[in-house]
C-alpha cells in the first residue's frame, strides 16, 4: 500500500499489441486500473502471477481494467517492430494483446516519476483516471499483497 507523497504515473505513450496507439493514463478504460510494470523479458513468470487475480478483479468489479505494461529503454524502430512482432506472435488471446501496452521509452527518469529505486523486479500499481497511484506492491503477487489489494478494492468500490 502506497502511503505517504502522491505518485502521479506519468503521461506516456505506447502502442499496445493490436497497434492501437494509447497515451496514459488519459486512455486507461477504468475508474481504477491494475497496472503491471515489468521491465525485463525475465520478469514475464512475475508478472504471470498477477494475471489470475487481475482477471477476477475486471470481472467483479465493472469499472475496473488491468494493464500490462512491458517497458523498455528507447530504441530503433526496427527494434521496437521485433520486439513488439515478438510479444504479439506469442499472446493468442486478443484481449491480453488489447491490454499489454509496450512502453519505450527513457527508463530512469520514468522510475524516478513513480518513485521506483530501479527495475530490478515488477511493480503492480493502481491508478486512477487522473493518474494518481492509489496503491502498489512489488514483485510476484504473494497472499499479503493479494490481501491488500482486494481490501483496497473493496473500500474503493464499495461492493
Amino acid at each position: 500500500m502506497l502511503k505517504g507523497d502522491l505518485v502521479l504515473f506519468p503521461t506516456v505513450s505506447g502502442s499496445n499489441l493490436e497497434r492501437r496507439q494509447m497515451t496514459l493514463p488519459a486512455d486507461f478504460e477504468g475508474r481504477l486500473n491494475l497496472v503491471i510494470l515489468a521491465f525485463w523479458q525475465r520478469h514475464q513468470a512475475l508478472v504471470d502471477t498477477w494475471m489470475p487475480l487481475a482477471s477476477e478483479l475486471e470481472a467483479r468489479y465493472s469499472e475496473f481494467a488491468a494493464y500490462e505494461l512491458p517497458v523498455i529503454q528507447s530504441r530503433s524502430r526496427l527494434s521496437r517492430w521485433f520486439i513488439d512482432s515478438g510479444m504479439r506472435a506469442g499472446i493468442s488471446d486478443q484481449r491480453v494483446r488489447e491490454r499489454t501496452i509496450t512502453l519505450y521509452l527513457d527508463k530512469p527518469p520514468f522510475l524516478k516519476n513513480l518513485d521506483i529505486a530501479d527495475d530490478g523486479t515488477i511493480y503492480a500499481m493502481v491508478v486512477d483516471r487522473t493518474g494518481q497511484v492509489q496503491w502498489r506492491a512489488p514483485g510476484a503477487l504473494d497472499e499479503s499483497a493479494a490481501s491488500d489489494l482486494m481490501e483496497f478494492l473493496s473500500n474503493q468500490y464499495d461492493v
